[in-house]
């Protein structure tokens, strides 16, 4: 039987950078609360941002947040993880060279920016609902960093390999999103997360399920027994897939709860009548 399920939100559950969620995924995940089954998201938005997408139903299921980094639980912090200071400045030195790219430092609480740009502060605050602090230089703010990102508004394709073949030796480098590049300490990640959830509430891979879109899924699909990569997912993850979803435009994620509330449902009703 499941008993934890987790999802990535952008290009799984919604598409990038918005805030429309259905209200019947609210209604689903109080219902799998009932049966016993947690629901976590999980996802490189920061923890603040996560919140406030899943506000009706906050204190009924576990954020993993900052790709992992930032593991909460009705506000309690199960798990959070520091990026290595030094390399964090000199990633920050590296980013403000790269032509085109915004630098964006992740804390438990607010995201720090350097960068002013009317439409790139829109979509922090208004398309992912972060808690904002746009400050001259992230460096001199005294924060305590858990990711660190770079955001390029026509996508990161041309620039990953060389930025993941930099920067993989200090950090854990992943691909989250057309225009993002995350990094995280190399002990963070959503599967090490979702791991340490399962410990905690001693629940088996094989009585997980998960649902990804991108390479820095991987992970969580690894930690769990059924599998689940959305139908836009790059080629690559899904091969690390077990099961293939509809696409978030189609809202395969909710069509695949939905369909495993009826076969809970079904089973009970079949022991019932035994």
């Amino acid at each position: 039987m499941i008993k934890l399920i987790a999802t990535d939100i952008d290009g799984t559950l919604l598409k990038e950078g918005t805030d429309q969620i259905n209200p019947e995924m609210y209604e689903v995940i109080v219902k799998l609360k009932q049966q016993g089954v947690i629901f976590a998201a999980a996802s490189g938005r920061t923890y603040s941002s996560l919140r406030r997408l899943f506000d009706p139903v906050a204190n009924d299921m576990i954020f993993i947040a900052e790709n992992g980094a930032n593991v909460i639980c009705r506000n309690y912090q199960m798990d959070y993880t520091l990026l290595n200071r030094k390399d964090a400045e000199n990633l920050a030195f590296y980013i403000r060279k790269l032509p085109g790219c915004c630098l964006t430092a992740s804390t438990v609480g607010p995201i720090y920016v350097e960068d002013r740009d009317p439409g790139f502060l829109d979509l922090l605050v208004n398309g992912y609902h972060n808690d904002v602090r746009v400050v001259e230089d992230v460096l001199k703010e005294e924060i305590k960093l858990i990711k660190m990102s770079i955001y390029k508004e026509d996508g990161v394709q041309d620039i990953a390999e060389s930025v993941i073949r930099e920067w993989q030796d200090r950090f854990r480098v992943a691909v989250a999103g057309d225009p993002w590049i995350d990094f995280m300490d190399r002990k963070a990640d959503k599967g090490h997360a979702l791991q340490k959830i399962q410990k905690i509430m001693k629940i088996a891979r094989e009585e997980t399920m998960v649902f990804g879109d991108n390479f820095n899924d991987i992970g969580m699909l690894n930690a769990a027994g059924e599998s689940y990569a959305v139908a836009s997912a790059h080629p690559e993850v899904q091969k690390k897939a077990r099961h293939i979803a509809p696409s978030c435009e189609e809202e395969g994620v909710l069509k695949v709860l939905k369909e495993l509330l009826m076969s809970i449902s079904a089973k009970q009703e079949e022991q019932q009548n035994v």
